[in-house]
């Protein structure tokens, strides 16, 4: 393990690597402690001069219960088959719900079912539209000494917000609505500006 600083006196703690078979293939693991969020690196054995990289923000809902109310699951499976086929990694990142969490994210669920949109919900909680940094993108790249990436993202937030490494080209992750996350897709397009 290894703690590096970053920015102000924040240290970033760095774990060992360990194998991570999956359904898709058997990845390296690596956790990257950044006060109290504990992101993931889940990554190919051997990597490309310019991996593949999907920087993925963490849906319980999504990601461990196959929620149809969005599209994270599906994101997610779709990255790390193609992360395995093309050489590259998902960097996961510990701020659910836009980094509002999980508590407010279930307060912001109830209200959707009262006929808000996800951005229209989240206001009403007191929050922005969406509360996430890629602050810690930069540092966890540069730890990997990656200075070029093809970036799996449909988010443009994501492209302008990643400094410090070269995106050589935006890969679309293309995935199919369903009844339940139909209008959260078209407010993250029309609203948000989403590349779907």
């Amino acid at each position: 393990m290894t703690i590096r600083t970053i920015k102000q006196n924040a240290e970033i703690k760095v774990s060992n690597i360990a194998n991570l078979p999956t359904s898709f293939g058997t990845f390296n693991i690596q956790s990257f402690q950044e006060g109290y969020k504990e992101h993931l690196v889940v990554s190919s054995k051997e990597m490309t001069e310019i991996p593949t990289i999907r920087i993925h923000s963490e849906c319980l809902t999504g990601d461990a219960f196959g929620s149809l109310k969005c599209d994270c699951g599906e994101q997610l499976d779709y990255s790390l088959k193609t992360i395995f086929e093309e050489k590259g990694m998902v960097i996961y990142l510990r701020q659910e719900g836009r980094d509002i969490g999980l508590f407010n994210k279930v307060n912001a669920y109830a209200l959707q079912d009262q006929g808000y949109d996800t951005i229209q919900a989240n206001h009403q909680l007191g929050f922005k539209a969406d509360e996430r940094s890629y602050q810690v993108v930069e540092f966890i790249l540069s730890y990997y000494n990656i200075k070029k990436i093809n970036l799996l993202t449909n988010n443009p937030k994501k492209i302008n917000s990643i400094k410090g490494v070269d995106i050589i080209k935006r890969l679309p992750i293309i995935i199919s609505s369903n009844k339940y996350n139909a209008e959260y897709l078209k407010t993250k397009k029309e609203q948000m500006g989403h590349l779907l």
